[in-house]
C-alpha cells in the first residue's frame, strides 16, 4: 500500500507542477503539499541526489543558496535547487519532485538545498545533507524563532551525524551547533571600520560560556559578529579553516579598499575574488559560499572563474541611475531586528545625503493577526537619526509606532512622513539633486518594493525632465 500511495503521489505532484508551469504560478509549495498529504513519509521514499548540500541560517540562506548553485552550474555540474520553492518540507518536497523522473529516478547528481532552521526538524531525518553550510544563527521574529539559542539546539538535536558542518566562526552560537559532529569555519579577518566593543542593540552572546565573565573582541563587526575572547580564562571564537580578507592598501586610518577583492586562505592556497556587493553581510555571504564551495570538493581556480559570472539578484539588491538621483531597492526581512539594523548600518556607510522609504510592513499578518513590534526595540532605529538622513517615509497600520519608536532614537520628527498607502510613499520623497533613495522592503509581500520602485523612477524621472526644462533659455 506504502508503495502504491507513493506512486499516486509522485505522479499528482508531477501533473501539479505542469500545471503551474501552465498557468505560471511557479514557486509554489503545492506539488509537495500534495504528495506529503497523499503519502507522509513521502520524503522517506523519494530517491535523492547522490551528493547534498544543505544551507541554513536565520539570514542569507536564498543567497547563498543560490551562489553555490550557480557556481556549480557554469562548471558544467547538473544540480538541483530548490530556488523555485520554499524550505520548508513540503518546498523540499517539490524540488524533490522536480529532480526525478515519473517513474521516480534521480535526475541529479548533485542538489543544493535551502533548508528552514526550524523545519531542519522534519526534514533532517528523511534527507542528509553530506555537506550543511550555517550562515549564521541571529536574532530573528520571536513569534517565529524565539531566541537563536533556542534554533541552535534544535538543529544540534536533528543533526545527522554523517552531516559535515561548515560553520560561521565569527557567530559563536552558530559555531556551537552539533558540537560532535565533523566542521569546518570560516570567517573575515579585521578590516578597516572594525570595532573593539558591540555598540549595537542586539548582543545575543555576551559572557563567556566557560567562566561567565563578560566576553571582549579583538573586532566585532555588529551585535555578537567578530573574533569574541574572554579575558578572564581565554576563551575564545573558533580559528578559521577558511580565511575572508578584504584587501587594502595603507594602514590604520588611511587604509582603504584595493578595488573589491576578497582574498580567501586555506592552509594550502589563496585566491582572490571579485567582492558581489560590498555591504559587509554580503561578503560574510560570498566567503560562506567559497568555502561551502571548496568543502565539497570545487577547485579555487574554478570557483574563482564561477564567482566572477555572478552577481547579487536584483530582488535583493539593485541600484537605478536618473540623472543626479540614485535610487537603491534592498531587502529588508519583516519583523527582523537584525537584519534591519544590517541595512541600516550599510546606508549609513554610504557617502551622499539621502532619503529611505521604509516598506518592510508585515502585510500578511495584518489579514489574520496583529504585527508584534517589539522588533523595533531591538532595531537600531538610532542610525536614522544622521543628519544626512533627510526624510524618512512610513506607511501603513504601523507608521505611528515607526514615527514614534524613530522620534525616540533621535530621528527629527520633521523629517518622518506617515502615509496610509505604499503606493503614495513615492510622492513624499523630495527628489533633490545628488539624493539617494534607498527603498527597503520585505518578502511580504515583495510586489510592495517593486511597485514602489516604479512610481519612484517615473517621479525621478520626471523631476529630471522638468529641471532640464527649467533650465533651458526659453529664448534660445
Amino acid at each position: 500500500m506504502g508503495t502504491i500511495r507513493f506512486a499516486i503521489a509522485l505522479l499528482l505532484g508531477k501533473l501539479a507542477i505542469l500545471v503551474l508551469s501552465i498557468t505560471q504560478f511557479g514557486g509554489t509549495d503545492f506539488p509537495g503539499r500534495l504528495a506529503l498529504k497523499i503519502c507522509p513519509d513521502f520524503l522517506e521514499r523519494i530517491e535523492k541526489p547522490a551528493k547534498i548540500v544543505g544551507v541554513t541560517g536565520t539570514n542569507g540562506k536564498t543567497t547563498v543558496s543560490n551562489l553555490i548553485s550557480d557556481c556549480l552550474r557554469s562548471m558544467d555540474i547538473h544540480v538541483l535547487n530548490n530556488s523555485a520553492g520554499s524550505n520548508v518540507e513540503s518546498g523540499i518536497a517539490t524540488c524533490l519532485i522536480r529532480g526525478v523522473s515519473i517513474l521516480g529516478r534521480e535526475k541529479y547528481g548533485t542538489g543544493v538545498l535551502e533548508i528552514d532552521e526550524r523545519a531542519s526538524r522534519v526534514i533532517f531525518p528523511w534527507v542528509e545533507p553530506d555537506v550543511l553550510l550555517v550562515t549564521n544563527l541571529t536574532r530573528d521574529s520571536i513569534m517565529r524563532n524565539g531566541h537563536p539559542e533556542y534554533i541552535q539546539q534544535v538543529l544540534t538535536h536533528y543533526m545527522p551525524a554523517k552531516t559535515k558542518l561548515v560553520l560561521n566562526a565569527d557567530d559563536l552560537i552558530a559555531s556551537g551547533v552539533a558540537p560532535s559532529n565533523p566542521r569546518k569555519y570560516f570567517g573575515i579577518a579585521g578590516m578597516p571600520g572594525d570595532k573593539k566593543v558591540n555598540n549595537n542593540l542586539i548582543d545575543d552572546y555576551p559572557i563567556c560560556p566557560l567562566c561567565h565573565k563578560r566576553l571582549a573582541y579583538e573586532y566585532n563587526r555588529y551585535s555578537n559578529m567578530g573574533k569574541a575572547y574572554c579575558p578572564v580564562c581565554g576563551f575564545r571564537s573558533p580559528g578559521y579553516d577558511y580565511t575572508g580578507e578584504l584587501l587594502q592598501e595603507g594602514s590604520g586610518e588611511g587604509s582603504h579598499y584595493r578595488g573589491k577583492f576578497v582574498r580567501v586562505t586555506t592552509d594550502t592556497r589563496s585566491e582572490e575574488f571579485p567582492v558581489l556587493q560590498d555591504s559587509v553581510f554580503n561578503i560574510y555571504n560570498e566567503v560562506a559560499a567559497i568555502a561551502t564551495l571548496l568543502e565539497i570538493g570545487m577547485r579555487m581556480v574554478d570557483i574563482k572563474k564561477a564567482i566572477s559570472k555572478q552577481s547579487i539578484i536584483k530582488s535583493r539588491f539593485d541600484s537605478i541611475r536618473i540623472g543626479s538621483i540614485n535610487i537603491i531597492t534592498l531587502l529588508c526581512k519583516n519583523k527582523n531586528a537584525y537584519a534591519t539594523s544590517r541595512v541600516f548600518e550599510y546606508i549609513s556607510k554610504q557617502p551622499g545625503d539621502k532619503e529611505i522609504l521604509l516598506l518592510n510592513n508585515t502585510l500578511e499578518d495584518a489579514k489574520a493577526w496583529s504585527e508584534n513590534t517589539c522588533w523595533h526595540y531591538d532595531c537600531d532605529f538610532e542610525l536614522l537619526s544622521d543628519n544626512r538622513v533627510k526624510r524618512v517615509v512610513v506607511f501603513g497600520d504601523r507608521a505611528l509606532d515607526l514615527r514614534f519608536r524613530m522620534i525616540l532614537a533621535g530621528v527629527p520628527d520633521s523629517r518622518i512622513v506617515c502615509v496610509d498607502d505604499y503606493k503614495d510613499a513615492p510622492a513624499a520623497l523630495q527628489y533633490f539633486d545628488n539624493d539617494n533613495i534607498y527603498i527597503l522592503y520585505g518578502t511580504d509581500p515583495m510586489k510592495v518594493g517593486k511597485e514602489a520602485t516604479e512610481i519612484a523612477v517615473e517621479l525621478a524621472q520626471a523631476k529630471m525632465e522638468g529641471g532640464r526644462n527649467e533650465d533651458r533659455n526659453p529664448l534660445s
